[in-house]
């Protein structure tokens, strides 16, 4: 069996987290995984019996038959997989993908914001995507509302790619406002999730993609988002990751700025010219 067919019939595997597939995945370091990989592996007796009992299931043979009919399937172990990906803390070792695969070899900027982002944030987006697509970006968010959508559709709009890294499978659509975009997406920019393609939105898988929108970026732009926000939590994962930051500095008076004011303030390199600061990009 193929490694990452291996690591589909982990991930379908009742009592199997990521914590323990990684503990799995962390000894295996061939192509072909057999049984006799298995019982080899230096692996608490009740782990084996997981394993063994993943590889032999055959109704999760059926469910990723279906499941690579509906997407690409990479893993952590694929030459495919990003490799600024690879270098981050709990990188993912699953992606399911639909769309063009190639951009995650290209130069990715991540823009985030606030959900409830004001015209501000759609200027500033409209003047920042059309600059960063001459010097050949892929635009990546997280297809929510307010800042994330005003990306992609900026990128759309000015004949850019984009990239969405979603906190759900890939057969629902979140919010339900959205769905077009992400129909667009899919047939000519790309999508991401760590998770299988049923799987429903829930509140707790949006901070978690947010290290994949992180972690696949050069630099990461933060527009309009308050002080507490999944925009900020995104940004520090960047910093972690020893990403550039850029965020949009905005009036003291706005709930909105001060997420981003907040970051300047802690060494971010605000964006005051559009060409004169996205010259940083290429250092």
């Amino acid at each position: 069996m193929k490694l990452t067919d291996f690591l589909l019939h982990l991930k379908l595997q009742k009592g199997m987290g990521y914590v323990k597939i990684l503990r799995v995945a962390s000894q295996l370091n061939a192509a072909d995984v057999t049984i006799q990989t298995i019982k080899d592996l230096d692996l608490p007796t009740n782990l084996i019996n997981l394993c063994i009992n993943a590889y032999n299931d055959s109704k999760s043979s059926k469910m990723i038959e279906r499941i690579k009919k509906q997407c690409h399937v990479i893993s952590f172990f694929d030459p495919e997989y990003p490799e600024k990906l690879r270098q981050i803390y709990q990188p993912p070792l699953i992606l399911f993908l639909q769309g063009n695969t190639a951009l995650l070899g290209r130069k990715i900027a991540t823009i985030v914001g606030s959900r409830q982002a004001t015209n501000y944030s759609q200027l500033v987006i409209n003047q920042l995507v059309p600059n960063l697509i001459r010097k050949d970006y892929v635009i990546a968010s997280g297809l929510a509302q307010g800042v994330d959508v005003m990306s992609h559709k900026a990128a759309l709009k000015y004949a850019g790619q984009t990239i969405a890294v979603i906190g759900n499978g890939l057969n629902h659509f979140y919010p339900m406002t959205n769905c077009h975009v992400q129909e667009q997406i899919a047939q000519i920019g790309l999508l991401i999730s760590e998770y299988l393609p049923d799987t429903p939105p829930r509140p707790f898988r949006f901070p978690q993609r947010n290290r994949i929108l992180a972690g696949i970026a050069e630099c990461v732009i933060v527009t309009e988002a308050k002080q507490k926000s999944g925009s900020l939590i995104t940004a520090n994962l960047a910093l972690q990751e020893n990403r550039d930051v850029f965020a949009i500095p905005g009036p003291i008076t706005s709930d909105l700025s001060q997420g981003p004011n907040k970051l300047i303030e802690a060494g971010a390199y605000p964006i005051t010219d559009f060409d004169l600061q996205l010259e940083r990009f290429d250092n």
